[in-house]
């Protein structure tokens, strides 16, 4: 698969079509394989509480937009910021594995590319943080 803007243009307007504000291509070459790749394209606003992966780091690389992950410590505060932006002073970061964190999107058309260890699994209770 080529990766070209008609990709992120078609996958912005799905997102912004959705209520999630968010939408997202799977990049692995078959279900059957193990790692977790893809675009995921997100509109400001889109709800993303903060929440950790305990069995797997994530890498996240901003391909177009701006956005801002936030890392917490176990009491909610605000530990560090980052700003992702394609050109920009960072444009990707990698978050340990059981790092709290959240994201804000702060432009329009903004996708990033995810790559987690390991097969997909969804977050469980204890991995979302309470009273966000």
């Amino acid at each position: 698969m080529i990766i070209d803007q008609s990709i992120l243009d078609s996958l912005t307007a799905q997102a912004q079509a959705s209520p999630r504000l968010r939408m997202n291509l799977d990049l692995r070459n078959s279900p059957a394989d193990g790692s977790q790749r893809m675009l995921n394209a997100m509109e400001p606003g889109t709800p993303l509480p903060i929440h950790r992966h305990r069995k797997s780091s994530e890498t996240v690389v901003c391909l177009r937009g701006h956005l801002r992950e936030i890392f917490y410590n176990d009491a909610r505060e605000v530990m560090e910021v980052i700003d992702l932006t394609p050109g920009g002073p960072c444009v990707g970061l990698s978050i340990p594995i059981g790092q709290w964190h959240s994201v804000e999107v702060l432009e329009s058309g903004t996708v990033i590319m995810e790559v987690k260890d390991g097969a997909y699994e969804p977050l469980g209770e204890e991995d979302v943080m309470p009273g966000r």
